[in-house]
């Protein structure tokens, strides 16, 4: 039964428009991380990057290479639109996407992940069967139709997405709407809106709507009856989302992906205005559909277990951030601190306290000050840095922390020596303190 309700054939006309809106969209992210200054301040005046623990190797290209990668990535998303070289395109791009993810993580969004995730789902997904200028420079290559589980993929994924969105927001500082307050503060100076979004009536709305459209819109746009108001408070949702909080093309990528659930022929007769397709009535199973059926299997177990591991971790993942990333904890808290890094030579037991303004740019000096893992990072590179000279050394931090509105409590143990103690993946990093009630 299973079997045959993945591999039978469906209409093609939703993933072949995706992919066009796919590949118009991540060349815009790529052009326009260049213009407006993105890949400058992220890859190019850092001194060094804080990539992903375990990915140290991956580094930014010197001087102005990175803007050539960007440009390189543009060019892919340009050949995906019009479906041309679609496999090596698709993956060259999912390959170097997934370098800009993991190479730095100081501009740390949850839609990067997804677009990650994404990438490699296309790159294997034959998107370019139909309207492209492979099925064109090879006529036999031509199909109107693919398996039913290619269109499934992307609507669990989204429901993933969304469910656990939801579900991250039923906690204290959100049902309260403290941290919504906290969030539009920062949109005072907002032409028109500015003054909308402090009032404590719009905070109500915003954490309501947040909520239940994350619970709901994906059951909503399944179900025919419901599915066109869905669609629109999508489009407000979407467009709110990329007004108010400036996070590049998701909010429209999210709104591409609409096309999987209207009817294939809906979508055909209006974005590829052909009549109706010939769809084979048979069901074919792949020779390999047994390997394709585990693959599936294994990646949506990882993809549900993935966000529930930080309650594997001791304390609160809003104090800690152990388990945070991955696990599409969205625009849940704000976090702000103060650190101080002490350096003691162990030779002489001379000591001096670093100048972050002499390693760091704003950005990551904020990061380094909230964030564990930034702050071990740092403790790792100083350590080297110092080594460059001579010496052998032990770096302490007095660092105070803050999560929304509670009071500032010490973060991390001044007494450990963060160069020289190792990072826990998988359990529990002693030297962060506890979280303190107010």
């Amino acid at each position: 039964m299973l079997n045959q309700f993945l591999f039978k054939k469906i209409d093609n006309a939703q993933l072949v428009v995706f992919r066009i809106f796919y590949g118009l969209l991540i060349c815009a992210e790529a052009f326009g991380a260049i213009a407006t200054g993105w890949v400058r301040r992220t890859f190019i005046e850092p001194k060094f990057t804080f990539s992903f623990i375990g990915f140290e190797w991956l580094q930014p290209l010197p001087g102005n290479g990175m803007y050539i990668y960007f440009v390189v990535m543009g060019i892919m998303g340009i050949l995906i639109t019009i479906g041309y070289k679609y496999r090596f395109s698709a993956f060259t791009f999912a390959f170097m996407w997934a370098g800009v993810y993991l190479m730095q993580k100081t501009s740390y969004n949850n839609h990067y992940y997804l677009l990650m995730l994404l990438g490699f789902i296309m790159a294997m997904f034959p998107a370019h069967r139909d309207v492209s200028l492979d099925s064109k420079l090879n006529p036999d290559f031509r199909s109107h139709s693919m398996s039913n589980y290619f269109r499934w993929i992307i609507i669990l994924q989204l429901f993933i997405v969304y469910t656990y969105a939801s579900i991250a927001k039923l906690y204290g500082d959100w049902l309260d709407f403290s941290i919504i307050e906290i969030l539009m503060s920062g949109k005072k100076d907002y032409y028109l809106i500015g003054d909308l979004l402090q009032q404590k009536w719009v905070h109500k709305i915003i954490g309501f709507f947040g909520i239940f459209f994350d619970l709901l819109v994906v059951p909503a746009l399944l179900w025919k009856p419901t599915r066109n108001i869905a669609f629109i408070f999508s489009i407000f949702f979407h467009l709110f989302n990329s007004i108010v909080f400036q996070i590049g093309i998701f909010p429209y990528l999210s709104l591409a992906f609409i096309v999987f659930f209207y009817e294939p022929q809906t979508i055909r007769n209006i974005f590829l205005k052909k009549k109706k397709v010939e769809i084979p009535q048979e069901i074919s199973f792949p020779k390999y559909s047994k390997w394709i059926v585990s693959a599936l299997g294994i990646y949506f177990v990882i993809q549900v277990l993935l966000p529930l591991r930080h309650h594997t971790f001791p304390d609160d993942v809003l104090w800690t951030e152990e388990g945070h990333r991955l696990s599409w904890r969205m625009m849940l808290r704000s976090r702000s601190g103060n650190i101080r890094f002490k350096v003691v030579n162990k030779e002489n037991g001379k000591s001096e306290y670093v100048k972050l303004n002499d390693h760091l740019t704003k950005k990551q000096k904020r990061k380094v000050a909230c964030y564990p893992d930034f702050a071990w990072q740092f403790a790792q590179y100083l350590k080297k840095e110092y080594a460059k000279k001579g010496e052998d050394i032990q770096v302490f931090a007095i660092n105070k922390v803050r999560v929304n509105q509670s009071k500032f409590s010490e973060f991390i143990d001044p007494k450990v020596d963060l160069a020289n103690v190792p990072w826990k993946h998988f359990s529990h990093n002693e030297w962060i303190r506890p979280s303190q009630s107010d």
